[in-house]
């Protein structure tokens, strides 16, 4: 047996692991090859004039399409506004060039019909309640129970308004009401008041009577005289003049109507003639009695008062008089 030197075989070697990888490498791109063949499969675009193109898709853009053809020449950018509905439709299910082609597909008057069709769809009906009648209609429901409640007590409630009114005994008439509503209270309504006859009153005898009655004639007639002797022994009262009243509405409250009405108020010391009046104010501040006006200005007067044991003003607006009174002080 004959070997080879060490050189060579490492030689050897080196070369025949190459030659192995290249092998490997060359059947990969062969795989990828028929794959990307089995990918793009051939296509028979229909052009405008009956013109056909076959070849296998190698660019899609907005522009067009362009196809190799089986001679391996690149056929010229198709546009896809040149291209059938049928072949659009195709190109439709190729997801890449669905983008492109979908903006040149016709829909048919069927097909927008489709899309635009209404579906009615069946809503579920109410079904009509069973036939009852009004009383019975309302023992179905929770407000009818209480309606029904509502009804009974207004119902005992008329009954023992109806029993004070006619004068009948209370129990009875609620009583008979509770059993039959509506019928008891008409029927207590309707019967007559019933008067409570007065027991007879004890009478003293006709001589006792006599006797009270000319005593109280006796008594009646000293108690005239009496009077009539007081009378004639009291002095007669003094006539005071009657009381002056100037209400607002009546008069109007200004400086000319003070100083025409009520010039002896201004005065320090008031004439004789005014010396026992007294002038009243009301206001919607209060009551005052006056004693002498201070001031007076074209919107307001000033009036002295008597407050405990000294006097003090109080200035009241025009606009707040209610009432003037002048009177004697004993009147």
């Amino acid at each position: 047996m004959n070997f080879l030197p060490l050189p060579a075989a490492i030689c050897y070697g080196k070369r025949h692991n190459m030659l192995h990888r290249l092998s490997v490498v060359l059947l990969f791109c062969l795989l990828l090859a028929g794959v990307a063949r089995a990918e793009t499969p051939t296509l028979t675009l229909h052009l405008p004039n009956d013109q056909t193109v076959s070849g296998e898709i190698i660019t899609m853009t907005d522009a067009g399409i362009v196809l190799k053809m089986a001679d391996g020449k690149y056929s010229e950018r198709i546009p896809w506004g040149k291209l059938s509905q049928p072949d659009i439709r195709e190109l439709l299910q190729n997801p890449k060039a669905a983008a492109f082609v979908e903006p040149f597909v016709e829909v048919s008057q069927a097909e927008k019909l489709k899309k635009t069709e209404v579906e009615v769809k069946d809503f579920p009906k109410m079904h009509r309640p069973t036939g009852h009648s009004l009383i019975g209609a309302m023992f179905t429901s929770a407000i009818g129970i209480f309606t029904l409640l509502l009804l009974y007590a207004a119902n005992l409630y008329a009954a023992y308004e109806i029993s004070i009114y006619r004068a009948q005994p209370t129990g009875l008439v609620c009583g008979v009401s509770a059993v039959a509503p509506l019928v008891g209270p008409i029927i207590f309504i309707s019967m007559p008041t019933k008067i409570k006859k007065k027991q007879a009153e004890w009478q003293p005898p006709p001589e006792e009577i006599a006797a009270d009655n000319i005593a109280e004639a006796a008594l009646a007639a000293e108690q005239a005289a009496t009077n009539t002797a007081a009378q004639a022994a009291q002095p007669a009262a003094p006539a005071h003049p009657p009381a002056k009243v100037f209400a607002r509405g009546q008069y109007t409250f200004n400086r000319r109507f003070f100083e025409t009405q009520m010039p002896g108020f201004f005065a320090m010391v008031r004439p004789e003639s005014e010396k026992d009046t007294v002038m009243t104010f009301k206001s919607t501040r209060g009551t005052f009695v006056v004693q002498r006006i201070s001031r007076i200005s074209a919107s307001d007067i000033t009036l002295q008062v008597h407050q405990g044991n000294a006097f003090e003003d109080v200035i009241i607006p025009f606009v707040e008089i209610q009432e003037v009174q002048l009177k004697h002080k004993d009147a």
